[in-house]
């Protein structure tokens, strides 16, 4: 895998904690109507993801819709479509067209855990890696996206690599909730029209935008402009950073 660049799941990055909100798992029927009112279809999803790793399913995916009820929902039917291949676009990116779960550097593995907070590091000092569609990192980022999605992430950091719906929500999570380096979640980016370029921001802005990495800034463009056409819908504007 490439080397690691996601300079959004740091300490500073997950400071800020979310309010509890303790998520029922969701009925066969709810998983379904999810998955019928999802704005990529299966079809479209297997077409973006021909490679994936098995076990980032569909179904996984729409069972964890109900955690942020606005994404993909929010705005225009182009803006919908737009933010679904944004943030795919961006999922991709990162695990290498779903293939990767977990970090592939284990050098990495003791990095990211904080000692300096007052909850320490439970499920030992080397469980913090980076797992799932977004690659969640740090201890304090388990425990804020634990807190918000009412799952106990802290002393189980192993669900987010082991259960597809709770990693799906893990990067549902960043993505409707942190601002990372940016200055907006990239949902807002997208259902307020600031464009591709600043979800690029919020999720490694550090390293890639001003020209700190011009190649992966357009490997993702490339990615959700490619993702786009299989919506049926134009980019829009602002597409780098």
């Amino acid at each position: 895998m490439r080397r690691r660049t996601l300079g959004l799941l740091t300490t500073t990055g997950a400071a800020t904690l979310f309010a509890s909100l303790t998520l029922a798992a969701p009925s066969e029927a709810q998983t379904t109507t999810a998955a019928a009112s999802f704005i990529v279809s299966e079809s479209q999803f297997n077409q973006m993801f021909p490679s994936r790793n098995s076990f980032y399913t569909y179904s996984g995916l729409t069972a964890a819709l109900s955690a942020y009820p606005g994404f993909t929902t929010t705005g225009s039917d182009t803006v919908q479509k737009q933010e679904a291949a944004a943030f795919m676009a961006n999922v991709s990116h990162e695990t290498g067209g779903l293939v990767y779960i977990v970090e592939q550097n284990t050098a990495n593995y003791p990095a990211y855990c904080d000692t300096g907070q007052p909850y320490g590091c439970p499920a030992g000092n080397d469980k913090y890696y980076g797992r799932g569609p977004i690659q969640l990192s740090w201890n304090t980022n388990y425990k804020a996206a634990g807190d918000a999605l009412g799952i106990d992430l802290l002393n189980n950091p192993d669900l987010v690599q082991n259960d597809a719906a709770v990693a799906w929500k893990t990067g549902l999570w960043y993505w409707n909730t942190q601002t990372g380096p940016g200055t907006m979640t990239p949902h807002n980016a997208m259902v307020n029209s600031a464009g591709f370029g600043e979800t690029i921001r919020s999720i490694n802005g550090t390293i890639e935008c001003n020209g700190g990495n011009p190649s992966q800034v357009q490997s993702r463009i490339d990615i959700y402009t490619q993702f786009a056409q299989i919506l049926g819908v134009g980019t829009g504007d602002n597409l780098s950073c």
